[in-house]
This record gives structure tokens, sequence and C-alpha cells, in this order.
């Protein structure tokens, strides 16, 4: 569960958040916890109760809404979002190693790694992830004790209040996109606790418990994860002034470790984030071919399509991907949290009021942003 949620994506929020908020870390970080652990988690469970299928779960607020819903998030954890973003970041953090190498090369060059690993399912994905995920995990953990142990006893201050620095790290939390991925990856799990289990989980309140459990220890590790990363940054925050985002987790690594343990650090994340692109891509294509499609367009046919939006917004650089996605994410993010929740009450409670309250809050989160 962990792992599902644990990109590489979710290293540079963190850091970015920690760069900014320096001495008043404890509030940004406290906020994003809310939104990019607590959140994804409920939406998890939410998912869990409705036995991972999200069609029934988005139904509740109308068949035609449920749908363009589901066909936006998709979009928005296909090749309008993340599996750009994840393109963008590997170029991010490897081309102080790439010269010469420009996005749009570095992006087609990837858009076609990602076609081979994706035209023929295999089993090779897994394995890669089998072993990127220790030594990106293992890798990540060393910058972590060694940048807090290399840091001063004293944080920089910083000129941002307590409470706009916390709603900057409560805002910040939607950009990881992990509720997104709850509502698509929830079956994924269900059938990993199912399979896995010694005596076979048969029953739906012995899974909702097993889940719930299991739910404690991901974001237990993966609330550690974000800490460390953004007191990292919080701490060194005066050496990395005039970086983006996206170049933290590569000037952090090559800071705390020197260039050629960094390379390692990198090359562990760019090959993460490659491996969760191929693992979208297969999701998007075939949410094309089933859901949008009913059959009628091909598996082959939709890969393509996917790979060649995917191309174009990945040229937009982390930084221009961040700026599209944030003022959705900021809209539609409040709505969601709020379906998930009623979701659950509904399966715990009865309580059948659903699209009425997601209206209003969306309605107010669009009113918010735009004034």
């Amino acid at each position: 569960m962990f792992a599902m949620f644990f990109g590489a994506g979710n290293v540079v929020f963190p850091l970015a958040l920690g760069h900014i908020a320096q001495d008043k870390n404890f509030y940004a970080i406290l906020g994003m916890l809310i939104t990019a652990v607590g959140v994804p988690f409920t939406g998890l469970i939410a998912m869990t109760l409705f036995d991972g299928d999200y069609k029934p779960f988005f139904a509740r607020i109308g068949i035609i809404p449920g749908f363009i819903v589901s066909l936006i998030i998709m979009g928005l954890i296909g090749p309008f979002g993340a599996m750009p973003r994840c393109i963008a970041l590997s170029y991010s953090t490897t081309k102080a190693f790439l010269p010469g190498v420009s996005l749009p090369l570095f992006s087609a060059l990837s858009c076609v790694t990602i076609w081979l690993f994706t035209f023929k399912r295999n089993s090779i994905v897994d394995t890669l992830g089998y072993l990127l995920t220790p030594l990106l995990i293992g890798s990540l953990g060393i910058i972590i004790i060694k940048g807090v142990l290399m840091s001063s006893p004293e944080l920089p201050p910083t000129p941002h209040e307590h409470w706009a620095i916390f709603l900057r790290g409560l805002l910040d939390g939607y950009l990881t996109m992990d509720l997104l991925g709850a509502f698509f990856f929830s079956s994924v799990v269900i059938a990993c606790l199912r399979n896995n289990s010694t005596q076979g989980i048969t029953d739906h309140k012995q899974l909702v418990i097993t889940t719930l459990k299991a739910s404690i220890i991901g974001a237990s590790l993966l609330a550690c994860a974000y800490v460390g990363f953004s007191y990292v940054a919080s701490f060194h925050s005066e050496v990395f002034t005039n970086a983006t985002p996206d170049e933290l987790i590569s000037l952090v690594a090559v800071h705390v470790l020197g260039k050629h343990a960094a390379l390692v650090a990198c090359v562990a994340v760019a090959l993460a984030c490659l491996t969760t692109a191929i693992a979208l891509a297969s999701v998007f294509a075939e949410f094309i071919q089933d859901d949008i499609t009913n059959g009628k367009v091909k598996y082959g046919p939709a890969l393509l399509i996917t790979l060649f939006f995917t191309f174009f917004v990945s040229t937009l650089n982390f930084t221009g991907i961040a700026a599209f996605l944030f003022p959705i994410l900021q809209v539609c993010y409040p709505a969601l949290i709020v379906l998930s929740i009623l979701n659950i009450l509904y399966k715990l409670y009865d309580f059948k009021p659903v699209k009425i309250p997601v209206f209003i809050v969306f309605l107010i989160s669009l009113a918010a942003f735009y004034w």
C-alpha cells in the first residue's frame, strides 16, 4: 500500500514545501499530511466499502456526472497529468548528467520506451518495480538521514505567517493526486489483500478491517517520508535559493551524497517515474478501450493515443504541468473529499444525501478559486 501511493513525484512536493517553509515547516507539513496522507487513505477506505468498483462509487452523484468525473480523473492520472509529470520529473532529475539532451527529445524517447513496455503486456514492469523500490527507498532514506545529521541546529527564518504556510501545505498536498489514484487502484489493493491472506479473506467486513490496518501502516510510512523530506529541504534551504521544485531532489542528492552517489539516487527516481508512467499508460489505454469506446478502439491504437497526448503535455516541463494541474485540483479536490466521506457514511450508516452536498462544495471551491 505504501508503494502504491509513494511515487517519485511525492518526493518533490514535500521538498518544495520545506524549502519555502523553513522554520515554520511544522505548520506546513501538518497541512500536507492532512491532504496528502489522510485524504488518500480516506478515499481508499471508501472505495474498499464499494469493493474497489469505481462505477457505483461515482454513480452516487448520477450516472452521467459520475462518468464525467471518472473521465476527468482518469485524464488527470493519465496523459494530461501524472504521466507527463513523471516524464518531466525524470528529465529534471537526470538532465545534469545528460548534457545536450533536450526535454522534447527525452520525452519522445520516454514515450517510445513506455510503448515498448506496454504494447505487449508482460511482467517486466513488475520485476523492475521489485528491484527499483528497495533502491529508491534506500537511497532516499539515506538522503533524509544524512541530510538531517549534517544540518545546522536551527532552521532559517521565513517571512510567511503560520496560517499562510499551513494553507500552502494543505493545497500542495492536492498536487500529489494520491486521492485520484486511490479511486482507481483500490481494486489492486483489495485483490492483493485477498490473494496474500494466509486464510483467504472472503468476508467483506473482515476485508475492510484488514484494509484499515494496512492503511494505518502505509499512512504512517508515507507521513514519515514527507516529514523527512520537508525537514531536509528546510535545513538546507539557503543552499538552494533559486532552485525550482523539480530540481530540488537532484540538488539535495548532490549536496548530501556527493555527485557519484547522487547519480544512483537520481537514476532510481527517474526509473521509478518511468515505471509509474508505464503502469498508468496501460490503465488509461484500457480505459479508452473498455469504458470510452466500448471495445470499438483496440488496445494498441488506444495506447498510441495515450502516448500522443502524454508527449505534448510533458513538453510543458514539470513546473508548467504543475501550474496547469493546480487550479483543476484546487476546484475538484474538496468535492471529491466530501464524496468519499459521504460514501463511507452511506455504506456504514445508510446516510443517503450526496448530490447536493457534493455540488455545493464544488461550487464553493469554484467561487473561492476565482474570488
